[in-house]
């Protein structure tokens, strides 16, 4: 299964439905970066991805954008290839 990871905060409904589609696909593990419990993480967020907003999801060391991004990503038939790799 794909490494993902996701900066995130605890009150982000786009976070929750990430995830949800994520687990929905089969990940199991989401290596959650939590971005208003370190803010020292925001700033790098933001340096790696240029965005300010969450989530900022990667998979396998790619950035594939927030929450619409991954929908879009699946709707295109991207996403289910992507976590096989």
């Amino acid at each position: 299964m794909a490494n993902v990871v996701m900066y995130t905060s605890a009150a982000c409904p786009f976070c929750i439905n990430a995830e949800r589609l994520l687990v929905s696909k089969g990940v199991k593990d989401i290596n959650k970066i939590r971005i208003d419990l370190q803010p020292d993480k925001r700033d790098e967020m933001m340096q790696k991805t240029g965005r300010r907003t969450v989530p900022q999801i990667y998979i396998n060391a790619c950035h594939i954008g927030g929450f619409d991004d991954l929908r879009a990503l699946d709707q295109a038939g991207g996403l289910d290839p992507l976590l096989a790799e």
